[in-house]
């Protein structure tokens, strides 16, 4: 696995999304993105992450940037998450885990003494060429869809 750093070329993607569509690294190409990885959909974490970048949305669009969270959990799963928490921001899953090894946020955690493979929550923001201009890694959830938000005006 390749470490993936800033100014690295992100690794291609496609994945199936909330909503019945799909998104993909070749779909987005010109434009700036963020793909933001979340352990599990509908956990406290994960909700306030997701209506945090829901709230700033406007802004993320008028910067021209497009907001896609990912997870493993499978698409309906996603989608009752979406509805249910008003979500809207593009959900995308990654049940085989391809893209969460690709960008090496998938590895071991410890919660409570407990050992287990999980989702590092981590952000990467790309810009149309498909670099990698700025990542976050083992996020806290404060703050940061704005912090996010910041470093797409600065692209």
């Amino acid at each position: 696995m390749t470490e993936i750093t800033e100014g690295s070329k992100a690794p291609a993607f496609d994945m199936p999304t909330h909503d019945g569509g799909r998104v993909s690294s070749e779909g987005l190409k010109g434009k700036p993105f963020v793909l933001y990885f979340y352990p599990k959909a509908d956990t406290p974490g994960c909700t306030t992450e997701g209506q945090d970048f829901t709230a700033l949305l406007p802004q993320f669009q008028a910067a021209g940037a497009t907001v896609i969270g990912v997870s493993r959990d499978p698409v309906k799963t996603l989608a009752r998450f979406a509805a249910k928490r008003e979500l809207g921001v593009v959900l995308a899953s990654d049940e085989d885990g391809a893209v969460t090894e690709a960008f090496g946020v998938w590895g071991e955690k410890t919660l409570y003494g407990r050992v287990y493979m999980g989702i590092e929550r981590a952000t990467f923001l790309i810009d149309g060429d498909g670099v990698i201009r700025q990542a976050w890694r083992k996020v806290s959830v404060k703050g940061h869809a704005q912090a996010v938000l910041d470093a797409v005006a600065g692209l």
